[in-house]
């Protein structure tokens, strides 16, 4: 049993040093071998992928942004950087190492990191003071969830966003659209090539109650 652990500790010391090394790649990267379904692809968006699908949010009519599935923050620090001084950023992810790593290292006071499911978002949203989300944004992989949840998630998104709010929706198949289709009347449909994969984009508008 001494022999075992012995033999163990270096591993975890090298494995602890890999991590911090490779920085926020490497929590993604762990994160990506652990649970690949969930996380979806093992590089985080681009630039160009994060601007595009941000492009048509008025910001300054946006009081909570939710995202599904932040990762290591890809997104979370361009959504801060646009949101108003006084709106809120909550984002929700089942991998508790993603959103420790969140919690450590994005310290602004608007910044809600749950460790969660989608599907429940409705509660916490209310649980974190609001009732309605403007904009709810999601590189969840609907195609490779388990059967009945990316149906779940897109009718809780919709119940859960305000009239004239969107669900904002980046994937490596266009499957998302149908999806969403379910639920939202009006999507507005994009394609980012300069990501790895190339990337389809959806909005999804709430345009009644």
């Amino acid at each position: 049993m001494t022999t075992d652990f012995a033999s163990e500790a270096p591993l975890i010391r090298i494995k602890r040093r890999m991590k911090a090394a490779l920085g926020p790649w490497g929590v993604f990267f762990e994160g990506f071998v652990k649970n690949p379904v969930m996380v979806g692809s093992i590089v985080p968006s681009s630039r160009f992928t994060i601007a595009k699908m941000l492009g048509p949010v008025d910001w300054d009519n946006t009081k909570l942004f939710v995202e599904y599935g932040p990762g290591v923050g890809t997104f979370c620090r361009p959504v801060l950087d646009r949101l108003r001084r006084d709106g809120m950023l909550i984002v929700i992810d089942t991998n508790p190492d993603f959103i420790d790593y969140l919690k450590h290292s994005i310290t602004d006071s608007r910044f809600v990191a749950v460790n969660g499911s989608a599907a429940d978002v409705e509660d916490i949203v209310r649980a974190h003071g609001h009732e309605k989300a403007d904009y709810v944004l999601s590189g969840l992989p609907f195609s490779t969830l388990p059967d009945g949840v990316g149906p779940a998630i897109a009718a809780a998104t919709y119940r859960v966003l305000r009239r004239g709010g969107a669900f904002l929706v980046y994937q490596f198949t266009p499957r998302a659209g149908d999806f969403m289709a379910q639920f939202f009347a009006r999507i507005d449909k994009g394609l980012e090539w300069i990501n790895v994969p190339p990337c389809f984009l959806f909005w999804g508008w709430k345009d009644e109650d």
